[in-house]
């Protein structure tokens, strides 16, 4: 896979949580009258695109029947020593940028604290955060095969 594209409202905040999280931005441009970017980070790449006039976001995580986008996933086993010591540093990060710069940041939604999963023959810690727009993303760590 090359990206995942993410549509933002404000793609100034959207670099912000993004960079919190270990992405790095390579390169700015416009799509249209949009401003939009790549970014690197965690084994993968994203791409943001403001837009304009936002509709606010279908609940992917929360709606079951929902269908279509779901989230996008980081594998941190070979980045974080374990997934509950990464999320807490990740929540008091946000805790501290929130509270000097509360027009950029927020603290941290957590849609899921870590939990063990089988998934396929392997155990994984799975959690879920959601992003500046309410988007779900996933991080797993993998236990054992």
């Amino acid at each position: 896979m090359h990206h995942a594209s993410i549509r933002t409202a404000n793609i100034h905040r959207a670099i912000a949580f993004y960079e919190k999280l270990g992405f790095a931005v390579c390169e700015r441009f416009t799509t249209g009258m949009t401003l939009a970017c790549w970014l690197k980070g965690l084994g993968g790449r994203l791409e943001l695109i403001q837009i304009p006039e936002p509709s606010p976001a279908p609940d992917a995580f929360g709606d079951e029947h929902y269908v279509g986008y779901y989230h996008v996933s980081f594998d941190l086993t070979d980045s974080a020593t374990d997934l509950p010591s990464w999320l807490e540093s990740l929540k008091e990060s946000f805790k501290e940028a929130s509270e000097q710069n509360p027009e950029q940041f927020q603290p941290l939604k957590v849609l899921l604290e870590p939990t063990q999963q089988m998934i396929g023959n392997h155990v994984y810690e799975v959690a879920f955060i959601a992003d500046t727009d309410g988007l779900p993303l996933e991080f797993l760590y993998l236990l054992k095969t």
